[in-house]
């Protein structure tokens, strides 16, 4: 990406939201377990190897925990995505190399029901970040290396449309 505050869709926000939830009742639910375990209590290896799992789950939890309030906390200091080059949050038209046209948004995170989404570490996402309406990328799909136009890029509701 841009190596500075990236900005963040509002699918994008919401996913991680969501995901943050999750992850805080998971935790919750492991540290419970620990607590509940009673580190005074005299246990056999299993115990031990058991309870040193629940600990390693433990920093997993709280390490993505932190990875997201940190993105969470990034978007919101980066404001909207640029009007001028492709980045995450952009709302794109492109023109494919067989000359159909197709607008997608390029998100952080797939959301699962919007078929319109293509997330920034994909071979599409990843050759329009930083490029300008009237650009060509190539990019590599299953069936062999092809070419996009950008058409336009705008936000995702639709203002700073540039063609």
């Amino acid at each position: 990406m841009t190596g500075g505050p990236e900005p963040l869709s509002a699918v994008g926000r919401e996913a991680f939201t969501r995901e943050l939830v999750d992850l805080r009742t998971e935790r919750e639910a492991v540290a419970v377990t620990l607590r509940e375990g009673g580190g005074d209590q005299p246990g056999d290896r299993a115990d031990q190897a058991d309870e040193l799992q629940r600990v390693t789950e433990l920093q997993r939890l709280d390490s993505r925990i932190a990875e997201i309030e940190g993105r969470l906390r990034e978007g919101a200091v980066a404001g909207p995505p640029s009007t001028e080059t492709v980045g995450v949050g952009s709302t794109v038209t492109v023109r494919f190399a067989d000359a159909t046209e197709e607008t997608v948004q390029i998100a952080e995170v797939a959301e699962v029901l919007d078929a319109t989404m293509v997330t920034a570490d994909s071979p599409l996402g990843a050759a329009l970040l930083g490029h300008r309406a009237g650009d060509t990328v190539t990019y590599d799909t299953p069936e062999g290396r092809t070419t996009a136009v950008v058409v336009s890029l705008g936000t995702r509701d639709g203002q700073g449309d540039a063609s």
